[in-house]
């Protein structure tokens, strides 16, 4: 059974509305059940920022309808801004932006590993974590938008936030007035080796790209492959780094904003030392921040969860991977990874240790509900623009398109113009066309 859509009024508190740089923002705080079958039950705090335009008056932005943002993720709180840019600056001529810290991020209430054993053992970490799925990250919204007073609102989702919207579009879809989708069409069926099947494909042919980009990374690449294997070299929080570990740094291929930056880092490789050459600690630092889960554990934890429906997901990417050798890590030329999770990510990042039984028990769950209605997307009647990147290597093109077909009246933009991070580059332009393509504009 999928979580309910609630009905049911929820304490809400506000901040006094302060200014950031031609920016209203206030601070809005609800109590939500933590199992939404069960509303009389525990509670948690769910945060959501609001963002309007300073140069209107309190009047004009009671006015305004709410756009609700459903960040990236899973594990990814709302963004924090600064100024209005890109879309945020295209959706505050329209709307009152609110930024979702998803439960379980930000300022709502923390699941972490250093929360977590509040909870108990490993099993009682697990069960509690089951109720963070985007079932129940709609449910949270549909409170909120209850509590806020709002109509039927629109909604804007990347990447996961995408997800999120299928599913609010599946179990309650009378809360929606148009949702926007960027590089977030989740598959609707099937198990998630399929996802890792599509995705290892988009990532090897990125890095062959990105080596015909720049040939002499293929070298460098390899070089620290296989200087690594033979010399310990040491991130700053003192693990030693492996090979699976740095072909992480892959995360750089995901962007068109990002992808030179790889480039970079791998100039700032090696440095003479009294031993040798030796990682540089420029380099090292770099990696860490790359590879480190320690702001965003419930990524690696809840990463395949999102795929679960009906049966166990038994670490889908680890699995898949043994039909790609070129991405092991003894591979004459390794290739970088993509955003897939395994389960030594448990074994080595320090902020993962804690959780390698918790993570280990979700992987092998096998009672997870279903996140979408089929039946109810193929009746859709709320307005839905998406638009989805040819090579993608985070959400595959052609899952992304069969997932569109399915939905009845959604609307397709497809770009190989940009990469997963569409947003980064020209979010601006990208939301006007999806905003207008919702309201009747040709996509």
């Amino acid at each position: 059974m999928s979580v309910p859509v609630p009905h049911i009024p929820v304490p809400h508190a506000a901040s006094r509305s302060y200014p950031v740089r031609g920016m209203n923002v206030t601070d809005h705080r609800f109590t939500v059940p933590l199992d939404h079958s069960d509303p009389d039950g525990e509670t948690i705090t769910v945060f959501a920022r609001e963002y309007s335009d300073a140069e209107l008056s309190a009047a004009e932005v009671q006015d305004l309808p709410w756009l609700l943002y459903l960040q990236g993720g899973p594990g990814g709180k709302g963004s924090r801004l600064l100024q209005f840019g890109g879309w945020t600056k295209a959706a505050s001529k329209h709307f009152r932006i609110l930024m979702l810290d998803q439960r379980g991020t930000g300022l709502s209430t923390p699941a972490d590993q250093q929360t977590l054993p509040l909870r108990g053992d490993a099993a009682a970490q697990a069960a509690y974590l089951a109720r963070f799925r985007a079932d129940s990250i709609v449910a949270d919204a549909e409170l909120i938008r209850q509590a806020l007073g709002s109509g039927p609102w629109s909604t804007y989702g990347q990447s996961y936030g995408g997800f999120c919207t299928l599913t609010y579009l599946s179990f309650a879809p009378g809360g929606l007035k148009e949702c926007l989708v960027t590089g977030g069409l989740a598959p609707l069926t099937g198990p998630a080796d399929r996802v890792y099947e599509a995705t290892f494909r988009r990532v090897a042919a990125r890095n062959a790209e990105y080596f015909s980009r720049y040939p002499e990374d293929r070298e460098a690449t390899t070089r620290i492959a296989r200087h690594l294997e033979s010399v310990p070299e040491f991130l700053p929080t003192g693990e030693r780094l492996t090979v699976r570990r740095f072909q992480m740094a892959g995360s750089y291929l995901g962007g068109n904003t990002r992808v030179d930056g790889l480039h970079y880092l791998l100039q700032e490789a090696f440095v003479p030392t009294p031993d040798g050459d030796r990682l540089s600690a420029t380099f090292l630092e770099a990696v860490h921040g790359l590879v480190s889960r320690a702001a965003n554990p419930l990524y690696a934890v809840m990463h395949e969860s999102i795929y679960g429906q009906g049966e166990a997901t038994n670490w889908a990417a680890e699995r898949v991977l043994q039909s790609f050798p070129e991405f092991e890590p003894t591979a004459p030329q390794p290739l970088y990874t993509g955003e897939m999770v395994y389960p030594w990510y448990f074994d080595e990042d320090p902020a993962l240790i804690p959780l390698r039984e918790t993570a280990e028990l979700l992987a092998r769950k096998s009672d997870w509900g279903p996140l979408y209605d089929t039946a109810q997307l193929a009746r859709n009647t709320v307005p839905v623009a998406a638009a989805v990147y040819t090579d993608d290597i985070y959400v595959d093109r052609d899952l992304s398109l069969e997932t569109a077909a399915a939905v009845q009246g959604l609307k397709v933009w497809e770009s190989a113009d940009f990469h997963h991070d569409g947003i980064a580059d020209d979010g601006e332009a990208i939301f006007t066309r999806l905003l207008g393509m919702v309201r009747g504009a040709d996509g």
